[in-house]
C-alpha cells in the first residue's frame, strides 16, 4: 500500500505537486501470503472517518447492477479476482458489518463455474450495491517498481535487502493496542520481556541486523529501495538479466512520515527559485543533489519494510492471492468487505468500471478511500503516479442484504 503501507510509491509521480503528495503520503500495500499486517504505507492525505464501519457510517441502497454497463470484457477480469477471493469472503468475518460469510457462499459457488462469456451477468444476477456513507470516493494508484538488484553482494550492489529478522514478533495481546487491522503490532521483546517497538530505520540502515544472514538481495541504489520499501512490493533486476520478485514479509512497527509532506513543511519543493518540482523526479533529484540532508529526509521515515522472495504469478496482495492491474484495489475492510466487488465513477475515466477489493494499505483509511493497482514497468508508473481521481463508489454485496439491512 498498501507509493502496501498503504500506498502504499503505491507510483512514480512526474506531473503536479498534489499528485507526488498524495504518492508519497498515502497509497496501497501489496503483501504476501500468510501474512496479515498491511505494509507500512503513507500517511493519509484525508482524516479518515470517526466512524468504525460501514453500518455505523451509515449505508443506502444503490442501483441495480444491471445500470452499471458492465461488459464481459470490463466484468471478465474482475470474474477471476472475484473467485480467487472466494475463499477469504466465505470464512472470515467482515468487519465493515455489511455481510457474514455464509452470504457470500451463493454467488462463490457460482463463481466456480461461471462462463467467462457472460462475467457481467454474473455480477448483475448476484449482486445489488450499496453507497456508504454519501459515497464521495478519493483514489491513488500503485504498482510494482522495478530496480537494479542482485542475489549476491557484489561491487555496486550494497544496500541489504533484508528477511524477517527471528526476534521481529506481533505483540502478544494485551501488550500492545490491536491495530485497525485487527492485528497488534510488530515489534520485539526486549530482556526484560517487555514489548518495544522494533529497530528504526536509522538503527538498521547503520548496521544493526548485519552480520545474520537476514539477506535475500542486494539493491543497487538506496534512494530507489527507500521508494520500493513505500511500495511494498517490487522486482529487482540483476545484472544477467534475471529478476528476483520480493514482497512485504513484515514491518518494524515504527510509524511512516511521507517525504512529500516534510519537503513541503520545508520549503524545499514549489515553483519558487532554489525549489524542486512536487514530483517524484524533483523529490528523488533533491535526495541526489544533497545526499547529507537527502538521507536525514529519509531517516525521518523510521519504518523498515522487510521482504521475502515472492515465485508465480504477480505480487500479493493483503488476502494472499496475486493483484492484478486495473482490477485490484485497496481498501479500508472497516468499510468495504475484502474480497467484494466495487465499481467506481471518477473524474478519471482510465480507472472507472469494476474492480475487487483484495489489498489494504495504511495510509487507505475511512470509507470511499481507495488504491488502485496499475501493474509494472513504464506505463503502470506513469498511470499510478497520476492517480488522483475523484467521484462515487458502489460496493457491490451479494443479493439478499439489503433486505437483511432493512434497506429494501
Amino acid at each position: 500500500m498498501r507509493f502496501q503501507h498503504n500506498a502504499p510509491i503505491a507510483g512514480a509521480r512526474s506531473f503536479v505537486a498534489t499528485a507526488l503528495l498524495v504518492l508519497l503520503a498515502a497509497c496501497g500495500r501489496l503483501i504476501p501470503p500468510n501474512s496479515v499486517s498491511p505494509s507500512p504505507r503513507h500517511a493519509p492525505i484525508a482524516a479518515p472517518s470517526a466512524s468504525t464501519s460501514a453500518v455505523a457510517l451509515g449505508v443506502t441502497a444503490g442501483p441495480d447492477p444491471a445500470r452499471l454497463g458492465l461488459t464481459a470484457a470490463s466484468a471478465g477480469s474482475a470474474l477471476v479476482a472475484f473467485r480467487q477471493s472466494c475463499p477469504h469472503l466465505v470464512s472470515r468475518p467482515d468487519r465493515s458489518g455489511l455481510t457474514r460469510p455464509a452470504d457470500w457462499r451463493p454467488a462463490c459457488v457460482a463463481a466456480a463455474s461461471w462462463p467467462a462469456a457472460d462475467a457481467a451477468g454474473f455480477f448483475t444476477s448476484q449482486f445489488e450495491t450499496v453507497t456508504v456513507g454519501n459515497g464521495a470516493t478519493y483514489v491513488t494508484g500503485y504498482f510494482e517498481p522495478e530496480i537494479a538488484g542482485s542475489r549476491t553482494h557484489q561491487p555496486g550492489f550494497d544496500v541489504p535487502v533484508y528477511g524477517v529478522p527471528s526476534d521481529l514478533v506481533h505483540a502478544h495481546p494485551g501488550d500492545a493496542p490491536v491495530k485497525s487491522n485487527g492485528q497488534t503490532p510488530f515489534g520485539r521483546y526486549d530482556e526484560t520481556g517487555h514489548f518495544v517497538p522494533y529497530y528504526e530505520r536509522t538503527a538498521i540502515e547503520n548496521g544493526k541486523l548485519a552480520g545474520q544472514g537476514l539477506e535475500i538481495a542486494w539493491a543497487a541504489d538506496p534512494i530507489e529501495f527507500f521508494f520500493l520499501q513505500i511500495q511494498g512490493s517490487g522486482r529487482l533486476v540483476a545484472p544477467d538479466g534475471s529478476v528476483i520478485r520480493i514482497g512485504y514479509a513484515a514491518d518494524n512497527g515504527q510509524n511512516y512520515t511521507g517525504l512529500g509532506s516534510l519537503m513541503r513543511e520545508q520549503g524545499l519543493i514549489g515553483t519558487g527559485p532554489g525549489q524542486y518540482p512536487g514530483s517524484m523526479q524533483g523529490i528523488v533529484q533533491y535526495l541526489r543533489d544533497h545526499p547529507d540532508a537527502g538521507r536525514a529526509l529519509m531517516d525521518q521515515n523510521k519504518s523498515w519494510v522487510f521482504f521475502r522472495e515472492i515465485d508465480g504469478d504477480g505480487p500479493f496482495g493483503a488476502l494472499g492471492v496475486p493483484v492484478r492491474r486495473h482490477v485490484s484495489l485497496a481498501v479500508d475492510p472497516l468499510f468495504v468487505p475484502l474480497g467484494a466487488p466495487v465499481f467506481l465513477s471518477l473524474d478519471r475515466s482510465v480507472a472507472n468500471g469494476l474492480w475487487v477489493a483484495q489489498d489494504t494499505g495504511g495510509a487507505i483509511k475511512g470509507a470511499n478511500r481507495f488504491d488502485s493497482f496499475w501493474g509494472s514497468g513504464t506505463e503502470a508508473k506513469t498511470i499510478a503516479g497520476g492517480m488522483a481521481g475523484h467521484g462515487s463508489a458502489l460496493v457491490l454485496v451479494p443479493r439478499g442484504t439489503l433486505a437483511r439491512l432493512g434497506l429494501r
